[in-house]
C-alpha cells in the first residue's frame, strides 16, 4: 500500500514537472512579442495545446508507462483549465459545459496538428496555425511559428524516454525576429483586421 502511494506521488510530481515545462514554454515572450501570437487567454490556451500535442507525439513511440504520461499531462491540463475557469468567475453550473468545449477544442486541434505534422508539410502547418493560433489567414507569424514547431519536434526527438519519465522536458528557445520582420508581420496582420 505504501509503495503504491509513493509511486502515485512520484507520478504526480513527474506530470506536474512536464506540465510546468509546457506552460513555461507556452508563455515564452518571443511568441507574443515577435511572432504575433495574441497575448490573450485564447492565444495562451492555443500555445499550451500546441506544446501538449508536441509532447504526446514525442512519447507515442515509447513504452506504455511513458506513453501514459501524455494522458496524465492532458488530465493535468484539464484540472488547470477547470481551476482557471473558476478563478475567472465562471459559475459551478457552467464549468462542465465550458470544460466540454475545451476538451473538444483540444482533441480537434490535436487531430489536426497530428495530421499536418505527420505528412502535410510546412505550408499546411503554417495555414493551420494561422487559423487556430492567430485566428487569421495572414501567414507571416504562422510561418515563423511553424518553423519553431518543426525545430521543437526535432529537439524533443533527441530527448531520452527515461528523462521524460523523470519529468525532464526541454523545449528549444524560439528565435526572436528582427524589428523589420516584426513590423512587417504587424502591418500584414493589421491589414487583415480592417
Amino acid at each position: 500500500m505504501i509503495f503504491q502511494l509513493l509511486r502515485g506521488a512520484r507520478r504526480r510530481r513527474t506530470i506536474d514537472a512536464l506540465y510546468g515545462a509546457i506552460v513555461a514554454q507556452a508563455r515564452h515572450p518571443v511568441f507574443y512579442r515577435d511572432f504575433g501570437v495574441p497575448d490573450t487567454v485564447e492565444g495562451r490556451f492555443e500555445m499550451i495545446v500546441l506544446h501538449i500535442v508536441l509532447l504526446v507525439r514525442r512519447v507515442r513511440s515509447e513504452p506504455a508507462h511513458i506513453r501514459a504520461l501524455g494522458q496524465g499531462v492532458f488530465d493535468r491540463f484539464c484540472v488547470d483549465m477547470d481551476h482557471n475557469l473558476r478563478e475567472m468567475g465562471v459559475g459551478d453550473l457552467a464549468v462542465p459545459k465550458r470544460m466540454q468545449g475545451i476538451g473538444e477544442a483540444f482533441y480537434g486541434r490535436a487531430q489536426t496538428y497530428d495530421r499536418v505534422l505527420g505528412s502535410d508539410g510546412p505550408e499546411a502547418l503554417a495555414a493551420t496555425l494561422a487559423r487556430n493560433v492567430f485566428a487569421a489567414e495572414e501567414l507571416s507569424g504562422a510561418r515563423r511559428l511553424a518553423a519553431y514547431v518543426a525545430m521543437a519536434e526535432r529537439h524533443l526527438a533527441r530527448q531520452e524516454g527515461p528523462g521524460l519519465a523523470a519529468g525532464t522536458l526541454d523545449f528549444p528557445a524560439p528565435i526572436p525576429i528582427s524589428g523589420d520582420e516584426r513590423g512587417a508581420i504587424r502591418s500584414a496582420m493589421a491589414g487583415k483586421e480592417t
